[in-house]
């Protein structure tokens, strides 16, 4: 079995047909071995996804020896599988009427009765092929050929928690509600995910699932609602006051790794890089948690003394790469973004809200991390951690670190990994100025353009990344950000590479973006040469501030 790459970031290990190693087992043999470098392991129907962190890597041997090493994993599992059948899961569903509403156009597609319907649905037990899409989510391979109906035309804004539709030849369940083009024929009050419970997802790769047919549903499915900590503890201590959300604010850190298996993206900062240096001018470890600003930043009024830096995009209230000291009772107003398009501010002390999955970073469709999930409202307290005001050594509160980052362009050229699914239309993917569209957030940048052939719906669900180029049916690219589905079936382009992948997180509607081949050697020796830099600011920063924090 030889590992393929996909990007600068992760290798692909395909399981023929026919093979009695699936996936989900592959992955277990992988993470039983403990390879340092592997930081996540994407089960899907016909492949095995092993995402890596490139410097860890780099510290510990080539690419080409992580790929022998994977191979003789996967050969070695492979001379002793067999078919294990996983956990079997009974879901009672309710069938048609509004818990259905796509169910007479199915049977009558399909030249069946409702009773019929339900008889077939409910008769296989459904192989958990992948999770994906959102937390929790299962793709289950098995349905009759009689049930298989093409996705609908227009997908659905908000499809209930609990639906249970029919895309294709497969059948799912949306775990939350969400936007959705499968046909729902009925409805089920199992909760598959609920990060207050361990494990947080009801179903893994491997597992089974069998269909009840129900008359009624008792519950409901959609996660418990947590209240944020600053309502539900009480007071807790220092914190900013939220005067006004701006457009889109939201708490971010550099995400929760380890936990696409079963659906739940990295998450974290788009513009990894901004957050990082924003907290190493402050004083933070570089993962510490602070806010992401999109377009239009919030005004914060302070409880306490603090002291913070903007990095990213440029604002017109706060000038970046600097620290600031807020005295308490201040506002302090971010304002609106003159270049790129998010910035991220960093507070001395660090934001406090609890972490869920390891990490505080907001992941919206899921309502995790954050405040309940959720982006800023009028109103909200976020905890802080206070710092002392006083400030020792070199570095004044009026200095920019230098050199300065780069401010976000307007246009650039992205380095991508080509690969995937691109057909006659490459010449044109790639000596074309894209302009991206207002129709873009956290989880994908959309692109206008020429109409590029080659777009599919109708592929084998794989693992994509932060930085895939999907391309969908209508021919238009979109990029994949920090918030993108864990799982795919659009045909895919290439993988931004890793080093540039922030320049993608800082595209704004209007901006305009090109691509250029790059090959593994390439995108690695970049990256070097990015954390080089990194390693040089922070040793700038070092020894030019020192905060007295309070505990």
């Amino acid at each position: 079995m030889t590992p393929e790459t996909f990007g600068d970031i992760a290798l692909v290990l395909r399981v023929g047909p026919g093979s009695n190693l699936q996936p989900a087992a592959l992955a277990a043999a992988i993470r039983a071995v403990a390879l340092p470098a592997v930081i996540d392991l994407v089960p899907s129907i016909d492949r095995l996804t092993v995402v890596y962190d490139i410097a860890r890597l780099e510290r510990l041997s080539p690419l080409e020896e992580f790929a022998v090493r994977l191979a003789g994993i996967a050969d070695g599992a492979a001379t002793g599988a067999n078919a294990a059948r996983g956990m079997i899961h009974e879901i009672p569903v309710c069938y048609g009427g509004e818990q259905g509403p796509d169910l007479d156009d199915v049977c009558r597609l399909n030249r069946i009765d409702r009773s019929r319907f339900i008889s077939l649905h409910t008769s296989p037990d459904y192989l958990v092929e992948a999770i994906g899409f959102v937390p929790g989510f299962p793709y289950l391979g098995g349905l009759l050929p009689e049930l298989a109906t093409p996705r609908r035309m227009t997908p659905r804004l908000v499809v209930p928690a609990g639906s249970v539709g029919i895309g294709g030849g497969q059948t799912g369940i949306y775990p939350f509600a969400t936007p959705g083009g499968w046909n729902i024929v009925g409805r089920t009050a199992v909760r598959l995910f609920d990060v207050q419970r361990q494990p947080a997802s009801l179903l893994e790769v491997g597992d089974r699932v069998r269909f009840m047919a129900t008359d009624a549903i008792e519950g409901d499915a959609a996660p418990v609602e947590r209240m944020p900590l600053a309502m539900a503890d009480g007071p807790v201590g220092p914190a900013m006051r939220v005067s006004r959300p701006g457009l889109m604010t939201t708490i971010q850190d550099l995400g929760r790794p380890g936990h696409r298996g079963v659906g739940v993206p990295v998450s974290g900062a788009a513009d990894r890089l901004a957050l990082r240096l924003a907290n190493l001018i402050v004083g933070n470890p570089e993962g510490a948690a602070g806010l992401e600003c999109t377009l239009i930043g919030p005004e914060l009024t302070f409880e306490c003394d603090a002291v913070v830096a903007l990095g990213g995009a440029e604002f017109s209230g706060l000038p970046g790469w600097r620290p600031v000291r807020v005295a308490a009772g201040e506002t302090l107003a971010i304002g609106q973004a003159c270049r790129g398009c998010r910035g991220y501010l960093a507070i001395a002390g660090g934001i406090q809200t609890n972490p869920e999955l390891g990490s505080r970073s907001t992941y919206l469709p899921a309502r995790l991390g954050g405040l309940s999930g959720s982006p800023l409202a009028e109103g909200d307290r976020v905890p802080i951690l206070p710092a002392a005001a006083s400030v020792h050594g070199r570095w004044g509160l009026s200095n920019a670190i230098a050199p300065l980052p780069p401010s976000p362009p307007d246009a650039c050229m992205l380095r991508v990994m080509p690969g995937g699914n691109l057909d006659d239309g490459d010449s044109a993917f790639w000596n074309t100025a894209w302009r991206t569209t207002s129709r873009s957030d956290r989880v994908g940048v959309r692109l206008e353009g020429p109409l590029l052939p080659g777009g599919r719906a109708d592929l084998v669900s794989a693992a994509v990344l932060p930085g895939t180029i999907q391309l969908p049916p209508d021919g238009q690219p979109i990029i994949l950000l920090a918030d993108a589905q864990t799982i795919g079936g659009y045909a895919v382009v290439g993988q931004i590479i890793a080093a540039d992948l922030r320049l993608a997180g800082q595209l704004r509607p209007g901006s305009l973006v090109m691509f250029r081949p790059v090959t593994i050697a390439e995108a690695h020796e970049a990256f070097r040469e990015q954390e080089e830099e990194i390693s040089s600011l922070r040793e700038a920063v070092a020894g030019r501030v020192v905060w007295n924090r309070s505990t």
